[in-house]
């Protein structure tokens, strides 16, 4: 059986607030490449727990994962990021004790997660994600990004929840969606501002690490057509060619959706980070 552990810290606190990290850590002397995660659940749920399978997947693989908690919900865009941020240079500032090479670090994300790895990497000096006082001369870029099955567009999966929800049988993902993005994002301004798609769309600077995008089939929480785009394909699709047009490297490979949480997808990650990573 592969050998790991498994340990709760606190990386962050706001006042009283503690914010944990779950860290999965390979048996052995290391330096090991490292796997900064964020759970999903439309920036309004979601914890540590989700990640488990792929924390003891990655660990048992001879990758370190810190999986992080961090303000969401009503705390509301941008506190996320901020969290997120200090999180990535936190992993780094603790690299000898964490076993982990601090130059070999990947982001990456489920769901909302995945929107929030791809926001965080592509903007690492953004004044108000970087806003949390860290250790001097450590950055929060990223050597790779991952994305399981993002929402990469806040505002398009927002109109088109709204419009499922508006079906004689809406499904399931839609109901409650409107309020969950009105919770965290406030106005669609914002959900435009905090958008990979759009700040590509938009041309703006921004650091374009390797990326994967691993989509299971059928989605249509992730994998839908933004009625507003010109764009022919679904969003996944849109956003590869978004990125590649960037300049980026990114690949996106897709599996049958309900092998969601086995090693269909746990592996796409290790073999994206070992390639990158080493």
């Amino acid at each position: 059986m592969p050998q790991f552990t498994t340990e709760d810290v606190v990386y962050l606190r706001h006042g009283d607030r503690e914010i944990a990290a779950r860290v999965f850590k390979p048996e052995g002397a290391g330096p090991f490449p490292a796997f900064v995660d964020l759970h999903g659940g439309a920036w309004n749920n979601g914890d540590l727990a989700d990640r488990t399978g792929l924390g003891e997947y990655l660990a048992g693989h001879g990758v370190v994962m810190v999986t992080l908690n961090f303000r969401h919900a009503a705390d509301g865009y941008p506190t996320t990021l901020a969290d997120i941020n200090y999180g990535v240079r936190w992993t780094k500032a603790h690299a000898k004790e964490l076993k982990v090479d601090p130059s070999r670090v990947a982001l990456g994300g489920a769901s909302s997660g995945g929107h929030l790895a791809m926001l965080a990497a592509m903007r690492p000096n953004d004044p108000r994600y970087a806003a949390i006082p860290g250790p001097a001369g450590v950055d929060a870029k990223v050597a790779a990004v991952v994305m399981q099955w993002p929402v990469i567009n806040p505002l398009s999966r927002y109109r088109h929840a709204i419009r499922a929800s508006a079906q004689p049988n809406p499904p399931q993902f839609s109901v409650g969606m409107k309020e969950k993005h009105d919770i965290y994002w406030h106005t669609e301004a914002e959900m435009a501002e905090g958008n990979p798609m759009l700040i590509l769309e938009r041309g703006e600077t921004v650091v374009i690490p390797p990326a994967i995008w691993i989509q299971g089939r059928p989605d249509v929480v992730h994998d839908y057509h933004d009625e507003d785009s010109s764009f022919p394909g679904n969003e996944p699709e849109r956003f590869v060619s978004n990125y590649r047009k960037a300049g980026g490297d990114i690949e996106i490979t897709y599996f049958d959706n309900a092998q969601r949480g086995t090693e269909a997808t746990h592996k796409p990650v290790l073999d994206f980070v070992k390639k990158h990573l080493g």
